[in-house]
């Protein structure tokens, strides 16, 4: 418990102070870049299945550092957070051991949210996996399949594909007994894909400055040569700075911020005072909403949305409950 404890404290301090360099000699070849099919703008498919896809697919979020307090509240709020600890951990849910798959592997895109919402599931029923970081430029290692979208999922052999129909396939061979999904499951579960997901990509890529730091934490996490690194950088920001504008007319948002901080109070709402949506333990929607926001937890509209919306305590129960990858060397 101390470990999982010290792991999530050091995890809250992180922060990343980036100097994004000069955007606009990029700004040119990113609007007509913006109107082709460009490969390397998409963490789940092109740049332009981003631009006109029923589910574009970029993200980001992070926990503030508590502020300090008095002795007294402190060592309240300390034996509260203990607490919430204990609760959290208790959470965990790992199937029978037989019904454990013997060899697991996801073809991924490090920031794609989609694929952390199947890496969150995996990690909070300890299932055992390998990661296949997949080159967004020339997706050489999914040219085995037919499909060439993320993530994609290897168990025993079997292809699994789109990210809800992989949890449920899985959450139904773990849990054959609990396999129905209830009615407000099911509501927020839907709820992730049509609607949550569209708030991320107008945030990240709100400004240049914005679009950079996305890029630059994609460049540092994916497959990428040293060149591609920096193209992926300074071209796909560009890009998706132009893609964002048009996904924010699409989907008639006038404040990216405000879309985004009312989609979290809609989500903390829906708890109604409950630990997580499950109650006493995450449920499906609330391993969906938490891995699709994951992956964004150092970019600055997630840091935003935490320093304004309320969704903070509930990510932190997440954080502890899902606890640490599961994910093992390839």
């Amino acid at each position: 418990m101390g470990r999982v404890a010290h792991g999530l404290i050091a995890r809250s301090l992180l922060r990343r102070n980036l100097a994004p360099p000069p955007f606009s000699s990029y700004a040119a070849a990113a609007a007509a870049a913006a109107q082709r099919t460009v490969p390397i703008a998409s963490s789940c498919g092109t740049a332009s299945d981003v631009a006109t896809s029923p589910r574009p697919r970029w993200w980001l979020f992070s926990l503030p550092v508590a502020p300090s307090r008095s002795v007294s509240v402190g060592l309240a709020g300390a034996l509260s957070f203990s607490l919430t600890l204990v609760t959290a951990a208790e959470a965990k849910e790992p199937p029978s051991p037989e019904l454990i798959p013997k060899d697991v592997v996801l073809y991924q895109y490090e920031a794609c949210p989609f694929c952390n919402k199947v890496k969150a599931f995996l990690d909070y029923h300890d299932v055992p996996y390998k990661v296949v970081e997949v080159n967004p430029l020339s997706k050489k290692e999914i040219k085995w399949s037919d499909y060439k979208k993320v993530p994609i999922l290897v168990v025993d052999g079997e292809q699994l594909i789109e990210s809800s129909d992989i949890v449920k396939k899985l959450s139904q061979r773990f849990r054959p007994e609990n396999s129905v999904i209830d009615e407000e499951e099911t509501k927020w579960l839907r709820w992730v894909d049509d609607h949550l997901v569209h708030m991320l990509s107008p945030n990240i890529y709100r400004t240049t400055s914005e679009a950079l730091e996305s890029f630059d934490y994609i460049a540092k996490h994916g497959n990428f040569s040293m060149t591609e690194r920096f193209t992926v950088k300074y071209a796909g920001a560009a890009i998706m700075y132009m893609v964002s504008k048009k996904l924010k007319k699409k989907y008639n948002i006038t404040d990216e911020r405000a879309a985004l901080y009312e989609a979290a109070q809609t989500w903390t709402t829906a708890l109604d005072g409950r630990d997580f949506l499950g109650g006493a333990k995450p449920n499906l929607a609330d391993l969906a909403v938490y891995g699709v926001l994951r992956p964004i937890r150092y970019l600055k509209a997630g840091k935003d949305m935490v320093d304004n919306t309320k969704i903070g305590e509930w990510y932190q129960r997440m954080e502890i409950a899902v606890g640490e990858s599961s994910r093992i060397a390839a």
